[in-house]
């Protein structure tokens, strides 16, 4: 089996088509991760997750070591055949979900001791318990672990929990055990702050690793705040390895992002939103709980092929969430991850194609038009019952 790299096939500007190769099959890059916290994507089976043209998944090591346990898991077979997923896994170490519990966890030099918000339990996580617990899921791509404070706050805060994940990531990587097709990533921190966003990307880059990721953004700090840390961050970060920006987000935050050179993401949003009643569209968002979808027989998006809009209309939909009926948030969450699955696609080849400024005059147009006329709309095809 061949080492786990990354090859980039083109380039537009700073944006970058590539192939992630690793154990578990190889990702066209830029990609979009879906969110499979505990072993799942909510509302959804491995087969639609499938079906969308997902090719990666993210899991978390904090949520899986509370429950089922990464022995278990282990004993089981591995995370790939508990949740029933063949691909590539990226599993979060756990950091940020460890330090957003607040009054819940005492941090230290070595670690992180805290109590589960499930039981109440006391656990503790280190660099190398959660690289050892990724182990055992058997994580395509393990991440390192770091502390992920809270904006805004003091430079001075954020300098001195940088170097904490800095050193961290040190013992994350001595704890890596290295096997073919199988990789691990470094996390870039340091708030917006320009000088320690830099002086993180160096400390990762000397300890060397497959892949780098960019924590610590997405945390409310704004677009026009992210962009600008990207802009100041990525030109820095090794050009032979893909670039990881975490927990983001809307398709614009997507686009932007990809334009300045980063390759994978992950977000809640488009799940969170599909339980919600929320649409990601090629116009926009739509709440399918508004009373003007009621009557509505046109499928959510002309452009979908997801079963929401190939079998049913939109005021079907809205009876769903009226209804409270569980099967609105399954279409739901079907559609909006294969909305952003195609969104990818449709960068990716403008990439290729060297029109990606075009691509992106386009989208941002459209997202922000109205809603299709009922000429540009087709009904929904409902096959015959057999």
């Amino acid at each position: 089996m061949s080492r786990f790299h990354w090859t980039c096939e083109s380039t537009d500007g700073a944006a970058r088509a590539g192939m992630l190769h690793t154990s578990h099959g190889p990702v066209a890059t830029p990609t979009f991760m879906p969110v499979g916290t505990v072993g799942t994507v909510k509302a959804m089976t491995m087969d639609a997750v499938r079906s969308t043209g997902a090719g990666i998944v993210l899991g978390n090591t904090y949520h899986l070591m509370l429950r089922p346990g990464a022995e278990r898991v282990q004993q089981l077979g591995g995370l790939h055949k508990f949740m029933d997923w063949s691909g590539p896994i990226l599993t979060d170490s756990g950091g940020f979900q460890v330090m957003s519990l607040g009054a819940l966890r005492k941090l230290d030099q070595d670690g992180v001791t805290f109590k589960s918000h499930i039981d109440g339990s006391t656990h503790r996580l280190t660099p190398e318990s959660s690289t050892d617990i990724q182990h055992k899921l058997d994580a395509t791509i393990t991440m390192c672990f770091d502390e992920c404070p809270a904006l805004p706050a003091a430079p001075e805060a954020i300098a001195a929990s940088m170097r904490l994940s800095m050193r961290w990531a040190a013992r994350s990587r001595e704890a890596f055990i290295p096997r073919a097709g199988y990789g691990q990533f470094g996390i870039v921190q340091g708030g917006t702050e320009t000088d320690l966003r830099a002086e993180s990307v160096k400390a990762l880059t000397d300890i060397g690793f497959e892949g780098y990721a960019i924590g610590g953004l997405a945390v409310g700090e704004g677009q026009e705040l992210m962009f600008s840390t990207l802009d100041t961050t990525v030109p820095l970060m090794p050009t032979n390895a893909p670039r990881y920006l975490m927990g983001v987000g809307t398709p614009d935050d997507l686009l932007g992002s990809v334009m300045r050179g980063v390759d994978m993401f992950d977000c809640v949003m488009p799940t969170r939103a599909g339980r919600t009643a929320r649409a990601y569209t090629e116009r926009g968002t739509l709440n399918l709980r508004n009373a003007r979808h009621a009557n509505d027989a046109r499928p959510i998006s002309p452009h979908c092929d997801c079963l929401a809009c190939t079998r049913h209309s939109r005021a079907y939909l809205h009876h769903l969430f009226r209804a409270n009926e569980i099967l609105g948030p399954m279409l739901l969450t079907w559609h909006n991850i294969a909305y952003y699955q195609r969104l990818m696609r449709q960068i990716r080849a403008a990439i290729l194609e060297g029109q990606l400024e075009a691509l992106a005059t386009r989208l941002r147009a459209e997202w922000a038009a109205e809603d299709w006329t009922e000429d540009e709309m087709p009904q929904p095809h409902i096959p015959p019952v057999a």
